[in-house]
């Protein structure tokens, strides 16, 4: 089978197919639902292809000029990103089915919704920078409309202050892409970097600003502090959108092209060492106890994930600006194993909001007793997240600690500290949700939540394998790290 083919049908794919949704009469919703599942599936059976059957070949879909290309190549790094994202894209777009039922406009929510797919795997296989770019841009385009879908004015207002956010991010990012095709050997990445050697020690200091912004710029889409504040704000979409948002596409998206940056475009040699590595440090640091801070005071559940997303996407960005192949493996991992347990935290959240419409935290006393399927899987992703043993979160966590104290950075020792501390906070804003839901009190009164169950078997379905992949990772990581391990060993 040609690899180079099934590389841009992976993309292409769910593009077109999700851009027909609209334009096909179906004659029931179910048939629509089988059609959006079965593109989406389709696409992960070509995603799942590439990765067993991965090649050095590279796909030109088209040439701008010189070395500007749109080109496509599956390299280890990719093979982390997309396969997490062929993964979890079935089960959310089942979970979707449910949730979606009563929000209107499902053509436009599922066209896009699927168009966003291709797009993350147009990121994840992307073969030079300008691809990378390019996609990236389009990630946004395609998903202010998914925060924008209830049209109301809170929903308006948030895809306005999302897309604000992205477009002075990539703005910052177009910074970094045009100085690494002037002082760079190659547009394409390559483990350890591409900077001319003579350019790089004649414009240290410029291309170490450069780094620097260009870091910041595509941490937007990361939430790194300051530029944080899209992202709660963004939970007002339909929670198979803000689940996405908050623990795949959009989010993940942005670690993943720093990432790409840091060790496959500007290289660690040059900047390990430098002010500039300083510099990240120090925002990661903040954000990892601003975020936790900040979901601790948050009443509303679904903005205190998204707080919790806030710290925990820069514990990705941590592991990567120790710029070391131990900080990348530390990286990669929690990359794999949040999305996992977000994704199932959000979608616990959003079963209660579809089941009962209530929102914040205070109403979910004793909803533990009425759904108790959901409140289960919801208290394991809790425990994920602290760090618990047995559980998933606990190896990646181990990792970046492991990666801090080897890379002997001062700043590091002060990461270590901040994840300690986040793990604190994390188990107070995440228990104090599980003790209300089952320990309401003594004198509680369950009749005034009789109306209160557990979601059917599509939005169940999602949840109950989330959790046991929690506890599979969490028992069996031995062979997806040493994978990373692998992968992190190309770079120096």
């Amino acid at each position: 089978m040609n690899t180079t083919i099934l590389m841009v049908a992976a993309v292409l794919l769910p593009i077109f197919g999700g851009a027909l949704v609209p334009l096909i009469p179906f004659k029931n919703r179910m048939r629509m639902a089988i059609y959006v599942e079965t593109i989406v599936l389709m696409t992960s059976a070509v995603v799942a292809w590439l990765l067993f059957h991965r090649t050095d070949d590279i796909f030109t879909l088209f040439r701008f000029t010189g070395n500007l290309s749109i080109s496509f190549r599956v390299d280890g790094l990719g093979t982390v990103f997309a396969g997490l994202v062929a993964a979890l894209w079935p089960l959310a777009t089942l979970y979707s089915f449910e949730y979606m039922k009563h929000e209107g406009h499902e053509k436009y929510f599922f066209m896009f919704y699927t168009i966003t797919y291709g797009v993350t795997l147009g990121i994840a296989l992307a073969e030079n920078i300008v691809t990378m770019y390019c996609f990236y841009e389009m990630l946004t385009m395609v998903t202010v409309p998914l925060v924008m879908h209830t049209l109301s004015r809170e929903a308006i207002l948030a895809s306005r202050t999302y897309m604000y956010y992205s477009i002075g991010g990539a703005a910052f990012a177009f910074i970094g892409m045009v100085f690494i095709l002037v002082a760079g050997t190659t547009s394409e990445f390559v483990p350890g970097g591409v900077l001319d050697p003579e350019k790089a020690a004649n414009w240290r200091n410029l291309l170490l600003l450069v780094y620097v912004l260009c870091f910041m710029g595509f941490s937007v889409k990361a939430a790194m502090w300051p530029f944080s504040g899209w992202l709660p704000k963004a939970g007002v979409a339909p929670t198979p959108v803000t689940a996405l948002l908050h623990a795949v596409a959009v989010v993940k998206a942005g670690a993943f092209t720093i990432i790409r940056v840091t060790y496959y475009s500007f290289g660690t040699e040059f900047l390990r060492g430098t002010w500039a590595q300083a510099v990240v440090l120090i925002f990661t640091i903040i954000t990892i106890i601003y975020g936790c801070s900040r979901a601790l005071k948050e009443t509303h559940i679904k903005r205190r994930l998204a707080w919790s997303t806030v710290s925990n996407l820069s514990y990705i960005l941590f592991g990567a600006a120790l710029m070391t192949p131990l900080g990348l493996v530390g990286a990669l991992s929690h990359m794999v194993f949040h999305a996992v347990m977000k994704i199932c935290a959000f979608f616990c959240a959003g079963a209660i909001i579809y089941k009962t419409g209530r929102e914040y935290i205070h109403q979910l006393d004793g909803f533990g007793r009425r759904m108790p399927k959901v409140f289960i899987i919801f208290t394991i992703s809790g425990l994920a997240l602290m760090g618990v043993p047995g559980l998933c979160g606990f190896i990646s966590k181990w990792n970046l600690a492991k990666a801090a104290v080897e890379s002997q950075n001062p700043l590091a020792y002060l990461g270590i500290a901040a994840l300690l501390a986040s793990a604190l906070l994390t188990a107070v804003y995440m228990m104090t949700i599980v003790i209300r839901a089952f320990f309401p009190g003594r004198d509680f009164d369950y009749s005034k939540i009789q109306d209160v169950e557990d979601p059917n078997w599509m939005m169940i379905l999602p949840l109950v394998l989330f959790a046991v992949a929690m506890f599979w990772f969490g028992l069996h990581s031995s062979t997806v790290v040493s994978g990373l391990e692998q992968i992190a060993s190309v770079v120096k």
